[in-house]
């Protein structure tokens, strides 16, 4: 694996966690996206390492990063992160996740 792409509703999700820290706490932010980048970069390295959910897709996996989870999908050579959600959520409506 060399590389990981981000999806829309990723993109989306991290957005909406920044807006958070926006009114919280800028350093916690700041940490939050240091963090987030330095996982999806293990993650090429290391692409199984995640826990799996098979009874959301079977070829989902996740990863924790704070109070959230980084949900991403393995695609050939390419790790595509596909949500960042709470890990306090209910994770089976969650929607389509392609």
């Amino acid at each position: 694996m060399n590389r990981y792409l981000i999806s829309q509703a990723a993109s989306q999700d991290l957005q909406a966690i920044l807006d958070y820290f926006l009114t919280r706490n800028i350093d916690a932010g700041d940490r939050f996206v240091r963090e987030f980048n330095r996982k999806c970069k293990n993650l090429t390295s290391f692409p199984n390492m995640g826990r799996t959910y098979p009874e959301i897709a079977p070829e989902l996996r996740g990863i924790p990063l704070d109070s959230y989870i980084i949900l991403y999908k393995v695609v050939g050579d390419t790790i595509t992160i596909v949500r960042v959600v709470s890990g306090y959520q209910d994770l089976s409506n969650l929607g389509d996740l392609s």
